[in-house]
């Protein structure tokens, strides 16, 4: 299996209105975040390649678009989790290019979530 990956990069703010007021993550606060999406194929393009990464720049137009520099309160449906972002990335991406096996979404360099069906 081949196997390719591309890293994207936005900052927005957001609260986690469902948790309890005293909870750092119920307060306004923001993150850099880092979006890694994933993808896969058993063969190669005629190019050699999964897929080409310019081809990926739909991704970074969107998360440019409607997430960079935003409060994710007002973008997103659900609580704007690590977890739940990973998996609206994913939904987004698979609908476009069905080689994404992944995506990743990281809030600080230490601490990472993952949607992987």
């Amino acid at each position: 299996m081949f196997r390719i990956s591309k890293e994207f990069h936005f900052s927005a703010s957001h609260r986690l209105e469902h948790l309890p007021h005293d909870h750092q993550c119920a307060r306004l606060h923001g993150h850099n975040y880092v979006v890694v999406v994933e993808l896969a194929s058993k063969t190669l393009n005629s190019d050699g390649f999964v897929r080409d990464y310019h081809a990926l720049k739909p991704l970074k137009d969107y998360i440019d678009g409607h997430f960079d520099h935003r409060h994710l309160n007002d973008v997103m449906d659900v609580p704007s989790t690590a977890e739940n972002m990973a998996k609206h990335f994913f939904d987004w991406c698979r609908a476009r290019w069905p080689e994404v096996m992944a995506v990743k979404i990281s809030e600080t360099p230490k601490t990472w979530a993952e949607y992987r069906p």
